[in-house]
């Protein structure tokens, strides 16, 4: 039972240590070849949007929109990526089964 209560306290403290690394996560996707960029955090809140002024025209708004999805999509999937990372990490240190 000490074990278990010890292991769980281990497993509190890597889930808080996630949580701040979460909040300090930014991470950058584009699209179109670097002409649309969204910079997101770990908490998956847009932080900056740059779009190339060469694609800024009436002609290409379809385009465009699409662009920023795109980027937003992939933007978002980093962040999934990189926390599913982070957490792997750090269940494999518990030496739980499975993990």
């Amino acid at each position: 039972m000490a074990n278990l209560n010890k292991l769980l306290k281990e497993a509190q403290k890597m889930q808080e240590k996630i949580q701040e690394e979460i909040k300090t996560l930014e991470v950058e996707a584009s699209s179109g070849g670097g002409m649309v960029t969204v910079k997101m955090s770990g908490e998956k809140k847009v932080l900056s949007l740059k779009i190339d002024p060469s694609i800024i025209s009436q002609d290409d708004k379809e385009m465009l929109e699409d662009l920023v999805v795109a980027a937003v999509n992939e933007a978002s999937m980093r962040v999934d990526e990189a926390i599913e990372s982070k957490v792997g990490g750090l269940t494999r240190g518990l030496g739980l089964p499975g993990f």
